[in-house]
């Protein structure tokens, strides 16, 4: 089955050198990381699109500020294909807490890790640490294949 591209918007926030990720997987299904985020809703910018997301999935509000990478995977068996847009944002307001519940139910944790805690970790996309740890140009991260 052929479905239409989804397009989703992903925050790289930094905060004293270390990278917000949320484990998000219903029940914690799975040990894979990424950077808080989700789909985006027709009719509202991307940038509003992510603010939401990522108070949903972590309690904090965030500044969106550039672009930093276009991230392409998919699942052809599903006829999956999404397109991540990354922005590089800072938290305006906000704490983590382990109190913060998901009121999507996706997100099961959330913290920050040190680029030398990735090397101990799942995450996506593999070019993460490289393009979170670089403010320099915007990346494209070519077609990969969906893991859970």
């Amino acid at each position: 089955m052929k479905r239409p591209v989804r397009l989703a918007a992903r925050a790289l926030i930094l905060q004293n050198n270390r990278l917000l990720l949320v484990n998000a997987y219903p029940g914690g299904h799975s040990d894979l990381w990424c950077a808080p985020g989700g789909g985006v809703e027709p009719n509202r910018s991307i940038p509003d699109n992510l603010i939401r997301e990522v108070h949903e999935e972590t309690g904090l509000t965030v500044a969106v500020g550039a672009p930093a990478m276009v991230n392409e995977f998919h699942d052809p068996a599903r006829g999956f294909h999404q397109v991540d847009l990354y922005f590089r944002c800072t938290i305006a307001s906000g704490r983590l807490s382990d109190g913060w519940a998901d009121p999507e139910g996706i997100v099961t944790k959330r913290r920050f890790f040190c680029q030398t805690e990735l090397a101990a970790i799942r995450f996506k996309p593999d070019s993460l640490p490289r393009v979170a740890w670089d403010a320099g140009a915007i990346h494209y991260d070519p077609l990969e294949a969906l893991v859970r």
